[in-house]
């Protein structure tokens, strides 16, 4: 189906049917047996007709992955064993009908791996047909088709070209054989003239035609689209009526029989559908549900029913908007439970409407609601998995829009309306950072004793890191040299990115495999399952973790206490709509501000931001603080979500004060803040350093110095040298000519501190290419440093512009910074920078941060903590510092800790 009534543009198994034999011969069980049997007899006389035999049926009856199956293998090995001699003409026959299994399959089952496969069928089989074969133009059209469709999903520029040249080799070649335009072309290249002249021409033939012939059938189709082609350049309503008329015809008892009725079907929906926008008569929209559930009890347009499904729920919202009529609700309620196991959609499309689902469960306060979002929360990562790398992964999220974004955010604010606090948390803890969390679960190490166990960790080892390096690949096409795993013939010969495709869906199903089988293991049962809120609950062993749930269903703020109840502050009701306005505010002015920010402007607006996040947030947040007994200079963490992440949360105020002191006091001042992306983030920074290994890596105290001298930031000589005169570090200086990201890579590897000084740039929609500037035009980027492991870093200071920015464009919640980077990497804890940096103010913050972390002076009583876990308190000390010397207040708001 498609929204465009003027251009049959989309992927159906109306696509293949006209290479089928009559879906009317249909092959019984008993014939296709027999030609089984034939087939190990005569083999190169048998094949295609085996085939052919079970493509129809494929497409007609069983929709049998195993069959279809069945034909590409008995194909693939008929081509591979027909000599070069003279049989050219077989071979092209063979390919053509694996191009239609591969692409019939594509349609019906919503698999990357399987979309890829047909592209790779389709050129195949193009490369060998001639320019007169008749089934070159069904080839052409579904591959432009996949071309266009997989620049949808990946974004590949190489596939909309290639897309688009397919496209206008189809219409040439059309042109050529005399086509009016049928089921393929598109009619907008015609003028109206042209039009006008086909629609009298077609009328005057339909009028010699007997009722229900398949002559008068192909007379109706083409006058219907040549008058929703009429309409699309005229605008009248009467050439859609017309069209509809026609349509209607072709619904009939004379034409019902016909296997390929809800084509005509379907366009006579889209038909009343545009009527019913353009007149507002209920009419047209009370045919088209109709129609809709007549299209629902068509089993042999079952790889059509989600479309159906989608568009029906549209028009019973719409009905229900108007007239409110509480059975509308109810069928909604009904058919979308529909959507959560149906194999021939894509996870992508199925995790979409099931988010709408969810929403419109809450707005009709219906008993689904809790089915609805933990279906959808259950679709989340899968949809994700269905890109092969972390960019194009984020890209989803993106492209799956608000509705999708704000899902879990609205689930957790479902549980907390109901009191279900740890609940919530588990729910955010599932939804949030979900690419970090994926890419952490590559590293997950299995240690069995017993060697079949052993073997088994070991090969689920192995397959991760293998899915690790693909997920991180920094090119689309992936390694030149990769396979698709199996040895297939096919796989070779495909080009790169649909091997990489191929690749990680093989490594996917196998990971599957393996994860079911270690769960079956004595003590392994909930191995990679979510935790519990029990486990989540450790992150607040040293500190009260402050979360933030930002949904326009109501905005909660939940206080995680060690040994004690969640705390729960409601929040007022313009807290949603105050905060939004307040992340835009900040954003806006500091877009286009590549050069020499202009501080006044910025710091007015900082300054504004400050103050009304403490009367929204930071006043409720002490005053609760205070109740629980959490004592000022207290550590605690920060975990936001949705909006707030671009908020400075950790310099909340000022706060109103009846004492005369140096300076205004915010939120820092009372207590230590830190940033965590996810509970499960902080719980991993505190785990133990492992000892150091024999190659000496990662000593302790040893520090890598990073540096690049830029006649724009002469202040980063000066925090050079202060880092270089550390007596208790030892300092590693990575020479200029050595700083390239493969150089300092390979030193991180070997150090467990690191300062990189220098300018940091972020790219607008492509978080993985946020960088920091290096020597002669290398950047080491976000995804250079998530490639990284080490697992005895410390903690790192990125003295560096937007260090912890999130990109704009970015979906905020997956926390896609250099600074999150260097925690996944293996740092425990980081100091980054939310925007800007003022250039002399990092020698300043390095030189008391410094001091601080590597003091052995101790106050009376106070913790021995490692020099990680004193960085917090260092950064809010030297800031203190730093604000002595009466800087302005968005110089200092920018430093910011992450982790432990």
């Amino acid at each position: 189906m498609t929204g465009d009534p003027t251009v049959s543009h989309s992927i159906s198994p109306s696509s293949t049917v006209h290479a089928l034999p009559d879906a009317s011969n249909e092959s019984s069980d008993d014939v296709i047996q027999s030609l089984r049997e034939k087939l190990r007899i005569c083999p190169r006389e048998v094949s295609l007709v085996l085939a052919s035999a079970l493509l129809t049926r494929f497409v007609f009856e069983t929709h049998s992955i195993y069959e279809c199956e069945e034909a590409i293998t008995i194909l693939d090995d008929l081509i591979a064993s027909t000599p070069r001699d003279g049989t050219e003409s077989l071979r092209t026959q063979a390919s053509e009908m694996t191009a239609l299994l591969a692409l019939a399959r594509s349609i019906f089952y919503s698999d990357p791996q399987y979309s890829e496969e047909a592209i790779f069928r389709c050129r195949t089989a193009l490369s060998l047909s001639s320019p007169d074969n008749q089934h070159r133009a069904v080839l052409t059209q579904a591959l432009s088709i996949l071309a266009e469709k997989r620049f949808k999903t990946f974004g590949l520029t190489e596939s909309l070209l290639e897309a688009r040249f397919l496209s206008a080799d189809l219409v040439n070649l059309l042109s050529s054989r005399g086509h009016t335009g049928g089921m393929y072309a598109s009619r907008r290249a015609y003028p109206l003239t042209t039009v006008l002249e086909k629609i009298d021409h077609l009328e005057g033939l339909l009028h010699r035609t007997t009722t229900g012939s398949l002559l008068q059938r192909t007379y109706l189709e083409e006058l219907a689209c040549w008058y929703d082609s009429k309409f699309s350049r005229t605008g009248d309503l009467a050439e859609i009526e017309k069209a509809i008329i026609y349509r209607r015809m072709l619904l009939d008892p004379s034409h019902s029989t016909h296997p390929l009725l809800f084509i005509p079907l379907s366009f006579l929906c889209d038909d009343l559908l545009i009527a019913f926008d353009s007149t507002h008569s209920m009419a047209y929209l009370e045919e088209a549900i109709i129609l809709y559930r007549r299209f629902l009890a068509m089993q042999d347009a079952r790889a059509l029913h989600f479309c159906v499904m989608r568009r029906l729920v549209t028009c019973l919202c719409l009905r229900w908007r108007l007239l409110r009529h509480r059975q509308d609700v109810e069928e909604i309620m009904r058919l979308c439970p529909m959507a959560v196991d149906d194999k021939y959609v894509s996870v992508a499309d199925r995790y979409k409407f099931l988010c709408l689902w969810a929403l419109l469960a809450r707005q009709f306060r219906h008993s689904s609601v809790s089915t609805a979002y933990e279906s959808a929360m259950s679709l989340m990562k899968p949809s994700l998995e269905l890109a092969p790398t972390v960019q194009l992964q984020h890209a989803r999220l993106v492209w799956m829009g608000h509705t999708c974004e704000t899902m879990p955010l609205d689930y957790a604010s479902h549980h907390i309306s109901t009191g279900c606090h740890e609940q919530a948390i588990e729910i955010l803890e599932r939804a949030r950072s979900l690419l970090w969390s994926e890419m952490r679960g590559f590293r997950t190490e299995v240690d069995q004793p017993i060697s079949y166990q052993r073997l088994l960790a070991n090969r689920y080892i192995a397959v991760n890191h293998e899915l690790e390096r693909l997920s991180i690949s920094n090119r689309l096409g992936g390694d030149t040299d990769l396979d698709d795993g199996g040895g297939s013939r096919e796989g070779s010969r495909m080009d790169p990115f649909s091997r990489l495709v191929t690749r990680q869906r093989k490594l996917l199903k196998e990971r599957d495999t393996l994860t079911s089988r270690i769960r079956s293991l004595p003590g392994f049962d909930r191995f990679l399952i979510p935790p519990h809120f029990d486990t989540l609950r450790s992150a607040a062993s040293r500190g009260p973790v402050i979360i933030i749930n930002h949904s326009k269903w109501r905005c909660d703020i939940l206080i995680v206490v060690r040994d004690s109840p969640i705390s729960h502050i409601p929040t007022s009701n313009d807290f949603y709509d105050r905060a939004n306005r307040l992340k835009d505010q900040l954003v806006n002015v500091r877009q286009g501000q590549e050069g020499v920010i202009e501080w006044d402007l910025y710091t007015d607006a900082v300054r504004y931001v400050l103050a009304e996040l403490y009367e929204l947030v930071g006043q409720l947040v002490i005053e609760r603080l205070r109740e629980l007994g959490i004592p000022e200079q207290s550590r605690v963490w920060l975990c936001p979500t949705s909006t707030f992440c671009y908020l400075p949360l950790h310099a909340m105020g000022p706060i109103p004060s009846s004492s005369r002191e140096w300076t205004q006091r915010y939120f820092c001042d009372l207590y230590i803040p830190s940033y965590t992306p996810t509970l499960s983030t902080l719980i991993d920074s505190r785990r133990p350093i492992p000892g150091t290994s024999a190659s000496g890596r990662c000593q302790p105290s040893s520090l890598l110095l990073v540096a690049r001298h830029d006649r724009n930031l002469p202040g980063i000589q000066e925090e050079v040298k202060l880092v270089r005169g550390l007596r208790r570090a030892r300092v590693s200086h990575l020479k200029v000519e050595k700083a390239t990201a493969v150089g300092v890579l390979d030193g991180m590897r070997r150090n467990a501190f690191l300062h990189i000084a220098g300018s940091g740039k972020l790219k607008p929609s492509e978080p993985f290419e946020a960088s920091i500037k290096l020597f002669g035009d290398e950047r080491l980027t976000l995804r250079d440093i998530a490639s990284c492991c080490i697992p005895a870093a410390e903690f790192a200071f990125l003295s560096a512009s937007h260090s912890a920015a999130l990109t704009d464009g970015s979906w905020p919640d997956e926390a896609l910074h250099l600074s999150a980077a260097m925690l996944h990497c293996g740092f425990r804890s980081v100091v980054g920078t939310m925007w800007k940096m003022g250039d002399p103010d990092g020698s300043d913050v390095c030189k008391h941060l410094y001091k601080s972390m590597f003091s052995k002076k101790r106050k009376k009583g106070e913790e021995e903590l490692p020099r990680h876990e004193r960085a917090a308190k260092a950064l809010r000390d030297a800031v203190q510092e730093l604000r002595r010397k009466e800087v302005t207040v968005a110089r200092w708001v920018t430093y910011v800790h992450y982790g432990a």
